[in-house]
């Protein structure tokens, strides 16, 4: 599903900032009125400057800076406080006291500024999951394998395993609701972050081809797995995030994990459905989905970058569509970045091309763009 989400929301990027004819530059908009740029600073010094400084730099984490912004993304951000359409209380109080050209003036004063540029080193450093994730995911392989391919029959492999379906099983083991071994002690140190990386590095990996289990018949096991196939996909490979990879799992895990849904584990369908299984049918159904072939579930090397590409298309140093309302997002403030694309995730502001773009990505992948922008020099 996540990779179907990003295949609508690519289709919505290209729509929303694309032509006609497919070019980028879309329409001519008609030009502002002329600011008055003196009155604006007027309003800047009474209004504005205690969050965002007369030099327009955010004075503090989360607040945006404005200096240099695209006039057009200040005035439609204005006005979208204005009538209520994005939520801040204060802000929501100032621009209903503004004329149109108050409005207009404020704007002029603040798109005028030169960009901020960080002091030397300040700038924030690059957060990327993927790295992250492989480095944390080391102290995982005594158990889970190479790259979390599992050879200790009983042991899960983690390769390929569906990212967010991971993150849910990591905070079940810390929450008492699996059962844990001490190796689980380790993910306490773990922040929610750390939890997104590993989960996208493991997603990542390749799950190695098993051989034929000595117990269990696949071919009888096929049959049963009908109703699997509905929430985990063809032969075990699921398309949904949340819903685990069986293909290529452990055969005595498989086994284990579907008693556990008689006793320990909650799921409504599944307990429905394993309470009828006998022990045959439970070792044909594991022996069956052992053998299937697997992949992995995500790109995790690559999608940062393609993602940031799709990011550029209208936010990119060369910001061809700086003649519609698109903000400049190249050294601004990392925490509001990381807000706004929460917001936008959440549905909490809208724009439906930019709530497409930003649904199917955990914080992680939103903490490495947000850094990723707010790392590169002010536009």
């Amino acid at each position: 599903m996540r990779h179907l989400l990003i295949a609508i929301a690519v289709s919505v990027a290209l729509l929303g900032c694309s032509g006609k004819d497919g070019s980028t530059a879309g329409p001519t908009p008609e030009r502002l009125p002329a600011a008055d740029v003196e009155a604006g600073k007027i309003l800047a010094e009474r209004e504005c400057k205690g969050c965002h400084g007369l030099d327009g730099k955010g004075a503090a984490p989360g607040i945006p800076h404005l200096a240099a912004q695209s006039e057009r993304y200040l005035l439609a951000s204005l006005k979208a406080y204005q009538e209520g359409q994005r939520t801040h209380a204060a802000l929501r109080d100032m621009s209903e006291g503004m004329t149109e050209a108050d409005l207009r003036n404020v704007v002029g004063y603040y798109a005028g500024l030169p960009p901020i540029e960080a002091l030397s080193g300040a700038r924030p450093p690059r957060f990327q999951p993927y790295e992250n994730g492989k480095a944390l995911a080391a102290d995982c392989a005594r158990c889970h394998g190479e790259d979390g391919n599992a050879t200790t029959p009983g042991m899960p492999s983690l390769a390929g395993q569906q990212p967010r379906y991971f993150a849910v099983a990591v905070h079940e083991y810390l929450n008492g609701v699996r059962t844990t071994d001490p190796m689980h002690s380790l993910l306490r140190r773990l922040s929610k972050l750390d939890v997104e990386s590993v989960a996208l590095y493991f997603a990542s990996q390749t799950p190695a081809q098993r051989g034929a289990a000595s117990i269990g018949d696949p071919a009888a096991g096929e049959p049963l797995t009908a109703v699997c196939g509905g929430c985990h996909g063809s032969h075990g490979v699921s398309t949904d995030a949340a819903t685990p990879n069986l293909a290529g799992q452990d055969r005595q895990y498989l086994v284990a994990a579907i008693k556990a849904y008689r006793k320990t584990r909650r799921h409504e369908g599944m307990e429905a459905y394993v309470s009828d299984l006998g022990q045959q049918d439970i070792d044909n159904i594991a022996a069956f989905y052992a053998v299937q072939k697997s992949r992995p579930a995500e790109k995790g090397e690559t999608l940062v970058q393609e993602l940031i590409e799709k990011c550029d298309r209208c936010h990119g140093p060369s910001l061809k569509n700086a003649a519609m309302a698109v903000p400049k997002i190249g050294g601004q403030d990392k925490d509001y970045l990381i807000m706004a694309l929460r917001a936008y995730r959440d549905d909490r502001r809208e724009s439906s091309m930019m709530h497409n773009m930003s649904l199917p990505y955990s914080d992680s992948i939103i903490e490495s763009v947000s850094s990723f922008y707010a790392s590169k020099p002010s536009q």
